[in-house]
């Protein structure tokens, strides 16, 4: 049967680190003892101030491509994932698709918040399955949150940050490597609760809005503490039942890197040990949707992630917004 296999990630996030003594500085307070406590943050990287989420995508997007051994004229497709787009019109796809080369590609953008990218891949491999029109799929995930950060607001300057990561997606025919399963779930009575609510149809951009400071990502309510390992939970007993697998035949898990308690919670309500999650937000603090990428890519690098491994992906994002994903890597 024709499936679906990631056939290389690369992942890039920005030369510029900044440590969380940056930030004790900034707000005036010391911030870095409950970072580095609760969620075990140290440092992340930021944008130049002449860096965009289109630069972040095709510098992952190259890595990808070289690792693949691929000129960016064998896509076929680029989905790009995003919540912080280049512009509100056109799309971010486009200027990557303009910027590789990618002149036999077609390009979308997807925005399913800090989900896209899993979503996305999804996306992609249900294109390969489904017929011969597509057979090798680029798929971005790209966060520059750190252009809309509000600096005096120490919920979310601390803990948002940028990068880029991005699955070269093949198709082969037999084996058993690649997609075997996804789950997609909203609940959207919390799409006011977090977000970025000024730019749309529904809140334009004028000077009161930019005097509420409605340009800036911001929490309106805090959601309930247990919704991502419980939701998570949930999602991943229903696609190891699908898949007629366990929760610990899944070699890794790669996660939403925004709370390392939920983390280990998911996996404790699971009963797999909490070594199979991966986590890079010790350094890279939380990317959105490119964080997946990046943790699968350092997973790679590290040599914890090797061909033939049961991997399984899981993301929470504004929304609210739920995907899992499991591959055969």
């Amino acid at each position: 049967m024709r499936n679906a296999v990631i056939r290389s990630i690369g992942s890039y996030a920005p030369e510029r680190i900044l440590t969380n003594e940056y930030f004790d500085q900034l707000l005036g307070e010391n911030v870095s003892t409950w970072l580095e406590k609760n969620l075990t943050i140290q440092e992340r990287r930021w944008c130049r101030d002449n860096q965009s989420t289109a630069d972040l995508c095709v510098e992952a997007a190259q890595r990808a491509l070289k690792k693949a051994g691929l000129a960016a004229t064998a896509l076929d497709l680029i989905i790009v994932g995003t919540d912080t787009p280049e512009h509100i019109s056109p799309s971010t796809a486009s200027a990557v698709h303009y910027r590789l080369g990618a002149t036999n590609a077609g390009a979308l953008d997807v925005n399913v918040a800090c989900s896209s990218f899993v979503v996305g891949l999804e996306m992609a491999s249900r294109y390969i399955r489904s017929g011969n029109d597509y057979a090798t799929i680029l798929v971005i995930g790209a966060y520059a949150m750190s252009k809309y950060l509000n600096p005096k607001d120490k919920k979310t300057v601390t803990l948002f940050a940028d990068g880029a990561g991005a699955a070269v997606v093949t198709a082969v025919e037999g084996g058993n490597r690649g997609f075997l399963g996804a789950r997609h779930k909203v609940e959207g009575q919390y799409h006011g609760w977090m977000g970025i609510y000024a730019g749309g149809t529904q809140y334009p951009i004028s000077p009161q809005a930019l005097a509420k400071g409605d340009q800036y990502l911001q929490f309106v309510k805090k959601f309930p503490d247990n919704k991502n390992p419980e939701t998570w939970t949930l999602m991943v007993r229903s696609l190891c039942q699908q898949l007629d697998i366990k929760p610990n035949d899944i070699a890794h898990y790669f996660m939403t890197q925004i709370n390392i308690n939920s983390i280990h919670q998911t996996m404790d309500n699971l009963d797999v040990p909490r070594a199979k999650a991966h986590t890079i937000m010790d350094r890279y603090a939380y990317t959105g949707a490119a964080c997946i990428p990046m943790a699968i890519d350092d997973a790679v690098q590290c040599g914890r992630l090797k061909e033939n491994d049961l991997i399984l992906m899981i993301t929470s994002g504004g929304g609210l917004s739920f995907a899992a994903a499991v591959f055969r890597y």
